[in-house]
């Protein structure tokens, strides 16, 4: 592929990022996504076949380009856990995004690489034979609830949305929800069972 189709696809994965993220699926135009992307609307279709299909790939995209920034680090899994909630609160159209995902396309799996859970899975399981991490959860079960924790404030209800209105959290709030986010992960994930 030339240098200047890369280009014409990474900007339309961009617009159809945003447009994805505040639309959903069925909501999306792909008009749209040309007209922002400066692109012939017959080169969606091209590349990437359909708009599902398109909204696959920018899933896949998004998530791989998470994983990068948030690499995951078993020596620390509520400072992972920390890290990750700190990149969605700079991104909180991941989440939308996501929620899109779950919405209309709850079967279609999205991967980030090819086998990238199953290595964080194997990454936990070894934590957990060395006794680092509890072993009271299957590991499959322990990066669910740690990641589950770290997006729970994006998907509670009311009044804890990091950008409404314009307005974001408050620092002390935001360093509040953050503390949350570790100590639960540390809880989650600690080898000693708890006392009394």
């Amino acid at each position: 592929m030339s240098r200047d189709s890369n280009a014409t696809k990474a900007r339309l994965l961009d617009a159809a990022f945003t447009e994805f993220a505040a639309y959903g699926i069925a909501g999306a135009r792909v008009d749209r996504i040309a007209e922002t992307a400066g692109a012939n609307k017959r080169l969606i279709y091209v590349y990437f076949g359909n708009k599902e299909q398109l909204f696959d790939e920018v899933l896949r995209r998004a998530m791989a380009a998470g994983a990068e920034s948030v690499p995951l680090d078993i020596d620390d899994l509520p400072g992972y856990a920390g890290a990750i909630f700190d990149h969605l609160v700079t991104r909180p159209d991941l989440m939308r995004l996501r929620l899109w995902k779950l919405l209309e396309r709850p079967t279609v799996i999205a991967h980030e690489e090819p086998h990238t859970g199953s290595l964080k899975t194997a990454e936990v399981a070894a934590a957990q034979e060395r006794g680092d991490i509890t072993g009271q959860m299957q590991a499959a079960d322990v990066l669910t609830m740690v990641l589950a924790v770290a997006q729970a404030w994006f998907w509670a209800a009311d009044d804890v949305e990091p950008q409404v209105n314009g307005q974001s959290w408050s620092p002390q709030r935001l360093a509040q929800h953050r503390s949350a986010v570790i100590e639960a992960a540390r809880r989650i994930t600690d080898p000693k069972p708890p006392t009394g």
